[in-house]
């Protein structure tokens, strides 16, 4: 027994030694990181009280601080951010649906303001500013060097106001000047039309609205067409569709799917990955859909384009999204500001992550540049140019054989094909997109 109990303690000791000879070096490790960050603190405290007392001229030791937190946050990744009590207030109007400016999103590369998208009925897109361009002036000063914040303030002012902004943008050689004025902006999250049998679902934000404006919208356009049995399908507009709220994002992916994952989210913590799945129930009960996206869908846009892809519950249809596939977090601070930090990445049910790589679709349109107004503005062709057919034939045999009501579905038909390529000529995205589903349903037929 003496034996049994020198031996327990003996390998109780043994136990000990090589606890802490494992666990002293790590200690000392994480004591020494300690030391380093405490001694880096001491440093910036240093610096802060020397610009304080030995600057040109007398600083604002508040804006100081705000300008180091964030330098700190930017560091990071372009959608890191401090955000003072002002912007935080201005950031939760914009979450509702209204709020004062130009009316564009816009992210930070290489020091200029680039824009993601502009915004349906706003100033920035009726003056032409295009998703991709760079904004490199306001007012004539120049925003290297600002912070995303920084120059987005510059941008803003009283409604009615008037701004000059420089803008570069790909294949065209030189820099020039846009004009707009301020204005209230007022989302309209979706908007619905028909064309034909096809309901066009247009989304042009993600804020607290957007659901329940998508399924009033998609409702009264349904009972336009007579029901659902007269629908030949749903379009699913997201192009220049900045994103927002992941909540609304999946929302509205969830509306057209019956089960399955939509999105994840991960974190550095591996606890903290969470994963949203779509509930029973099809607002449109398994109608073909096409969603339309461009360079400028981001974030949201591209959540609710990944899941339906994924599902293959609809043709991803244009060009490829923006590529912004990380989650930011908005957690108040006891200054009535916020801090906007990145927190998780988000992944596609298919566990793609779509951070810089955006989603491809799976049919590559193009949008072509609008003809010049000098060109839309052209005489029509004359009589003896235009292609003749039978019926201009003098004295051709009249088709006696159609009843009243094939002559009228004959002219609808024309009428359709005629509004089609009219919208080619507007739209032609949409117009491929709408063509797509027509020939789902004659697939079907």
């Amino acid at each position: 027994m003496k034996k049994f109990v020198m031996a327990a303690l003996g390998g109780t000791l043994a136990g000990a030694v090589l606890t802490t000879q494992i666990a002293g070096p790590l200690i000392a490790q994480q004591a020494d990181k300690q030391s380093s960050v405490y001694e880096q603190l001491d440093l910036f405290g240093d610096i802060f009280e020397r610009i304080r007392a030995q600057y040109v001229e007398e600083v604002d030791s508040a804006a100081l601080i705000e300008a180091a937190i964030n330098g700190m946050l930017t560091s990071l990744d372009p959608h890191s951010s401090y955000l003072p009590p002002n912007a935080y207030s201005d950031m939760r109007l914009q979450t509702r649906g209204e709020f004062g400016g130009l009316g564009i999103e816009v992210t930070q590369e290489d020091g200029f303001v680039k824009v993601v998208s502009p915004i349906d009925g706003t100033p920035a897109a009726e003056a032409g500013i295009q998703s991709g361009d760079f904004i490199t002036h306001v007012n004539g000063e120049s925003i290297l060097g600002l912070t995303l914040d920084q120059a987005v303030e510059l941008m803003r002012g009283p409604v009615g106001s008037e701004i000059v902004v420089t803008v570069v943008r790909v294949d065209t050689p030189d820099p020039f000047d846009v004009t707009m004025t301020r204005d209230t902006i007022k989302l309209t999250a979706v908007r619905s039309r028909t064309e034909g049998s096809t309901v066009v679902l247009r989304v042009t934000t993600f804020n607290d609205q957007t659901y329940p404006n998508l399924e009033e919208q998609l409702k009264t356009s349904i009972e336009k067409l007579g029901g659902l049995d007269k629908v030949n399908g749903v379009v699913l507009d997201l192009r220049n569709n900045p994103g927002g709220l992941l909540t609304q994002a999946i929302a509205v992916s969830d509306a057209f799917l019956n089960a399955g994952e939509i999105v994840s989210t991960r974190g550095r913590n591996p606890a903290d990955s969470e994963r949203y799945n779509a509930t029973p129930g099809d607002l449109i009960d398994g109608k073909p859909m096409v969603v339309l996206i461009n360079g400028g869908s981001a974030s949201a846009s591209e959540i609710v384009a990944g899941a339906l892809q994924d599902h293959r519950r609809a043709i991803v249809v244009g060009t490829k999204s923006f590529g912004k596939g990380s989650v930011q977090t908005i957690m108040p601070l006891k200054d009535d500001g916020a801090m906007r930090l990145t927190t998780a990445r988000y992944y596609t049910p298919s566990g793609r992550s779509i951070q810089a790589l955006g989603v491809s679709p799976e049919i590559v349109v193009q949008q072509p540049p609008r003809a010049p107004a000098s060109a839309e503005a052209e005489t029509p062709a004359s009589a003896a140019s235009r292609l003749r057919s039978e019926a201009d034939l003098r004295g051709s045999l009249n088709n006696d054989s159609m009843t009243e009501d094939e002559r009228k579905r004959a002219q609808e038909e024309q009428r359709l094909a005629e509004d089609a390529a009219k919208l080619r000529q507007e739209d032609y995205q949409l117009a491929y997109a709408i063509d797509i589903l027509k020939g789902l349903t004659a697939l079907k037929n």
